[in-house]
């Protein structure tokens, strides 16, 4: 597989093709970045997906940041609003992609590195002097939060500033992210042109479904959340909560979009982890049937051919056989999780 077709397989949105190729053909170890508020436990959304699409990007020959952005977190509320319960949990993300396989050529980041040289925020304040208020707001979506949350607390209207002055910082190529982070990504572009900066290519990759499923008029609103540990498969979850927590699973007979364990199956398992996922039934109901490709998989079950509790079966029981080694690394390093359990407020 050639660079590009490395850099952007498994990728929704890519702003833009051309300048990305522009960039693969010219420049031998170009800088990409991903960013993360560190704010909890790792879920399968976060851990499986991203990490393997950050590898994608090593193995094309990219220089990759995972940028843990503790003060956006801070401004963010996250795990009660404590910088010091953010930095612990910052390690802990840390521990927990390497734990999934993360490349060891990654650079980590902490955003607190940051505040202290005069340059960041120098780029902080040139990039508010070209936004207006009503760009910033709608930015804020990049955070979760609405437009009328800086009404209550006006430091939020700092952190789309910060979020594209981050990327000038790292003198970054390649901006990484959900199509969440659309928003930041569009406004660090139109900013550069207007400041004579760097442009970066944006790669927007995919959300996945939250377990109770709904997202088919706004994915970023459903995707899946460690907020609802009820709608989110942890990467530390036992056998058993993956099973049950599958089991209960929005999966409606024939339908495929919101639905969080075709997402699961077409994003991760078949991209990444399975060759062929097998589907194991009694005789009754047809025996056992493999699937070689994910349109395969969507044909029979849009067509009625698979059942939902099938299919929810063999996912689990991948999902489980894929988190083994986490546990088996943390038993070996204890340190990460064990200071994040001892955490009053986790969200």
């Amino acid at each position: 597989m050639d660079r590009y077709a490395l850099v952007t397989r498994n990728i929704r949105e890519v702003v833009r093709e051309d300048e990305l190729r522009d960039l693969l053909g010219r420049e031998a170890r170009p800088r990409g970045y991903i960013g993360f508020e560190p704010s909890g436990f790792l879920h399968i959304g976060t851990g499986l997906y991203w990490t393997n699409k950050v590898n994608d990007l090593v193995d094309a020959g990219v220089h990759m940041i995972i940028y843990l952005a503790d003060w956006h977190a801070y401004i963010n509320d996250k795990m009660g609003g404590s910088l010091e319960n953010i930095r612990v949990c910052g390690e802990y993300m840390k521990e927990a992609f390497r734990a999934l396989g993360l490349r060891s050529e990654v650079e980590f980041i902490f955003s607190h590195e940051f505040v202290s040289d005069p340059a960041y925020w120098e780029k902080v304040l040139r990039v508010a002097k070209k936004t207006t208020l009503q760009r910033a707001k709608r930015a804020m979506t990049i955070m979760g939060r609405k437009e009328s949350d800086a009404e209550l607390d006006a430091s939020k209207i700092i952190y789309p500033f910060m979020q594209v002055a981050d990327i000038f910082h790292m003198d970054l190529d390649i901006a990484m992210g959900g199509m969440d982070q659309r928003h930041a990504h569009m406004l660090a572009r139109d900013v550069a042109e207007k400041l004579g900066w760097k442009k970066v290519v944006a790669l927007h990759g995919h959300l996945i479904s939250g377990l109770k499923g709904g997202g088919r008029m706004d994915p970023a609103e459903a995707k899946m959340s460690k907020s609802d540990p009820d709608s989110t498969i942890y990467i530390h979850d036992t056998p058993e909560e993956i099973r049950r927590k599958i089991k209960r699973a929005y999966c409606p007979a024939g339908e495929v979009e919101g639905n969080p364990i075709m997402d699961i199956a077409r994003i991760v398992l078949f991209p990444y982890y399975v060759d062929k996922l097998v589907i194991k039934r009694p005789e009754k109901w047809g025996g056992d049937v493999v699937y070689e490709t994910y349109e395969d998989l969507e044909r029979d079950f849009v067509a009625g051919e698979l059942h939902p509790q099938d299919l929810k079966n063999a996912v689990a029981e991948e999902l489980i056989r894929i988190l083994a080694p986490v546990k088996e690394h943390f038993e070996k390093n204890p340190e990460p999780y064990e200071a994040m359990k001892h955490l009053t407020v986790t969200r």
